[in-house]
């Protein structure tokens, strides 16, 4: 019986160690230096663990429409903040603020939304929660 305790415990912290090891700092994935505000129609939201992704299609200036991937915070972190399933439904327009991915990629990470009649919504996450002053 004790084996089969240490063998569930040590199962158990290897699964959290591959989970732990895939999560990311905003700066590793992010460019602070870069805001983005972006406006497009939210064709999926997934509500997932550690991050939420909301999937926007803009048009580009090539007039293509390209799906923007924008994260937001966990589940759990929307939710308190009042950003629910109810809050923005498919086929929504908004407007994101919030930062570009470093590799350049259609992919950010979302400070806030700004939803029809100018309410802003904060998604959390790893977004710092104001942008950085303007360098002079």
């Amino acid at each position: 019986m004790r084996a089969v305790t240490c063998a569930t415990v040590a199962i158990g912290v290897l699964l959290m160690g591959t989970s732990a090891s895939t999560h990311h700092a905003f700066s590793a994935e992010f460019d602070v230096a870069k805001p983005l505000e972006l406006t497009g129609t939210l064709v999926k939201w997934e509500m997932i663990n550690p991050h939420s992704w909301f999937h926007i299609d803009i048009e580009d200036d090539a007039g293509a429409v390209v799906t923007w991937r924008i994260e937001g915070g966990s589940p759990n972190e929307l939710i308190r903040n009042g950003v629910t399933k109810n809050t923005l439904t498919i086929g929504s327009e908004l407007t994101i603020e919030g930062y570009y991915a470093k590799d350049g990629s259609a992919k950010g990470v979302g400070r806030n939304f700004l939803v029809a009649g100018g309410e802003r919504l904060f998604l959390g996450g790893s977004a710092p929660p104001v942008a950085p002053a303007a360098p002079e």
